[in-house]
């Protein structure tokens, strides 16, 4: 996935000179992930950019660069670290094209790292999708493959919205198929894909949990339930129609995600579920997901984390017929 992802930027700042990359260690160092390896010597200390540790400033940066023009990306080192440059992004970078009748687009991307499972501490695990997600004016996008990584930044670059694009740390390391020079063909952002199908009940899930359901699926054949698996891959906009398919074909649904349950995107989904398939439903949504407490320890967070076991518990809730 980090192959992919500079790929991705890679590509895009060679087609478009109005590309800039702009972060802390982005330049020399490549990125603390080396997301942006090797983009400096290529193009320059101007267009791949080391900025100071100032993530208000940074993203401030931004928005004047695509006021003027430019096609900046941001990285945001680790997910907590995007929070003083929480103002920025919805005081300014959401509401511009709004605020301006639609004369001055903000054409911007902020890459974040985020998730668990990688043995990180505090500010470096957390999971604020829903925090983005809330807010009118963003798209939220978060890849779960390789082919996902590459095709997704790219359709964020290319297009006239601010973008989220959240990073599932635990899968940069992921290996699939894939070749730098030949991309594979995604879906657009906006459409949500089926990564497995099932009759029995559907997994909806995004990054770094579509694996974890995947897993869970294959151990649920073994007790005779064949689960589907869908794959968001966007929170905004989102794919109601995917949604609504997937849990009118099973009647049963669990949502699954690392951040903590109360008031997150899984609630969201749960009642837009219930609003528009309520006669589909054999059994209530049921939400598996972080616990509602600050990220743990790293010797803790297996038992935060959704995995396996805590998923098919929850399949079980279901309410199976004879």
């Amino acid at each position: 996935m980090v192959q992919a992802l500079n790929q991705a930027l890679r590509d895009a700042m060679r087609e478009d000179d109005t590309v800039y990359v702009l972060g802390e260690d982005v330049g020399s160092l490549g990125g603390v992930f080396r997301v942006t390896d090797g983009l400096a010597a290529e193009f320059g200390p101007d267009r791949c950019a080391d900025t100071p540790l100032a993530e208000a400033g940074i993203l401030g940066t931004a928005v004047g660069m695509a006021m003027y023009g430019l096609r900046p990306v941001v990285e945001m080192q680790f997910d907590a670290f995007a929070h003083p440059a929480f103002e920025q992004l919805v005081g300014h970078v959401a509401k511009m094209r709004n605020r301006t009748s639609g004369r001055l687009p903000l054409p911007l991307v902020v890459r974040i790292p985020y998730g668990g499972g990688v043995g990180g501490v505090e500010h470096h695990s957390d999971s604020s999708e829903a925090y983005y997600a809330h807010t009118p004016g963003l798209h939220v996008a978060t890849p779960a493959t390789v082919a996902d990584a590459y095709g997704l930044l790219r359709a964020a670059i290319a297009g006239d919205d601010p973008v989220v694009l959240l990073e599932p740390k635990r899968l940069y390391w992921a290996r699939e198929p894939w070749s730098p020079d030949e991309p594979a063909t995604v879906p657009p952002p906006g459409r949500a894909v089926l990564r497995r199908p099932g009759r029995s009940a559907v997994l909806i899930t995004y990054g770094p949990c579509v694996p974890v359901c995947l897993e869970a699926a294959r151990a649920a054949a073994d007790r005779g339930l064949d689960l589907a698996v869908l794959d968001l891959r966007t929170l905004v906009p989102l794919d109601d129609d995917a949604l609504c398919d997937a849990v009118r074909a099973t009647g049963r649904a669990v949502v699954v995600h690392e951040s903590s349950g109360f008031a997150g995107v899984g609630a969201e989904l749960a009642a837009r579920l219930t609003e528009r398939c309520f006669y589909h439903l054999e059994a209530p949504v049921l939400r598996v997901t972080g616990l509602d407490v600050p990220y743990p320890p790293p010797l803790l967070e297996h038992h935060h984390l959704p995995d396996v076991d805590r998923i098919l518990d929850a399949v079980e809730q279901l309410h199976w017929e004879d």
